[in-house]
């Protein structure tokens, strides 16, 4: 099927504010060592020019530049594994990864409830080397001066690298499923904002990885092509997001007319880019409702 990534990826801000007041301003840092990360074999980016950088801005770390995909797994004490694996795909507009507030702090939480969870540090969109450059050409980009680098193709041909990605990873977790004490039948994903269209976009694209569930955190709500054999689908998001609220429920409806499974929690207040920040608003309990929604589905009561 058409799916609209495209566009849609092209109007995400890459460096969204979450929902809550943080210092806005992007402090460079050293590339992190990453002792776990392992690589997943799908090459280097296409063309790719810029190396990989990492800098810090609303209390958290974010990746540029990714020319190799990893994926760093976060697994439960001894003892208190449910067999339950997921692939977290932090958002960042293509161009950036928040690497804790969506990607290791949500990964530590589900590994503390006994699921195994794996941060997806995908491809990205080039961006400028020089911090200076990059923060002018998101300016520039905001300010309509420039429209952001496109990506060859349309819809779901788009996404080629990030969903080549996407489907390493889960055949990496199968693979070392016994190692990793996983059922290779509960492998699901869980996305942010650009992280929750890949997502989408790897049920949708109908390749090998096939999501047992999945789970889309602030990421668009518009009308798709469900498959016949969807899994089920939990959705966050805050009404007053300034990208994706108030746009319909078209993701919601979709789901619904196809008779798949859907769970979908629209919060009064809580903007973009909340995550696991902690703040007065009840968008922050969406995780407690997503590890309860993996109870309700059998997805926490031990490997079957």
């Amino acid at each position: 099927m058409r799916f609209a990534v495209a566009a849609a990826l092209l109007a995400i801000p890459p460096l969204a504010a979450p929902a809550r007041a943080q210092d806005d301003r992007m402090t460079p840092i050293a590339v992190p060592a990453q002792p776990g990360a392992i690589a997943l074999g799908t090459g280097s980016l296409p063309g790719a020019a810029v190396p990989e950088s990492w800098h810090r801005q609303y209390g958290s770390a974010f990746a540029r530049n990714v020319t190799v995909a990893t994926l760093t797994p976060y697994l439960p004490e001894p003892g208190k594994e449910t067999g339950t694996a997921i692939i977290v795909a932090p958002g960042g507009g293509f161009r950036t990864l928040s690497m804790d507030n969506e990607g290791a702090e949500v990964a530590k939480a589900l590994a503390a409830r006994g699921v195994a969870a794996f941060v997806l540090k995908y491809r990205l969109i080039q961006t400028p080397a020089d911090m200076g450059a990059f923060q002018r050409s998101m300016a520039a980009m905001f300010s309509g001066a420039a429209r952001p680098p496109q990506p060859a193709g349309s819809g779901l041909a788009a996404l080629a690298p990030q969903l080549a990605d996407a489907d390493a990873a889960f055949a990496l977790v199968r693979r070392r499923a016994r190692e990793w004490h996983v059922d290779p039948a509960r492998v699901g994903m869980i996305g942010f904002s650009a992280g929750a269209m890949l997502t989408m976009a790897t049920v949708l694209s109908g390749g090998g990885a096939r999501p047992a569930f999945i789970g889309s955190v602030y990421g668009p709500l518009a009308p798709v092509r469900v498959p016949a054999d969807a899994p089920p689908l939990f959705v966050a998001l805050a009404a007053d997001d300034p990208l994706f609220g108030g746009s319909g429920f078209g993701l919601i409806d979709s789901w619904t007319a196809a008779h798949r499974p859907v769970e979908f929690h629209l919060y009064e207040r809580g903007g973009h880019g909340f995550g696991m920040y902690r703040k007065e608003t009840t968008s922050t309990g969406w995780f407690d409702a997503f590890v309860a929604w993996l109870g309700m589905h059998g997805l926490l009561n031990g490997v079957r």
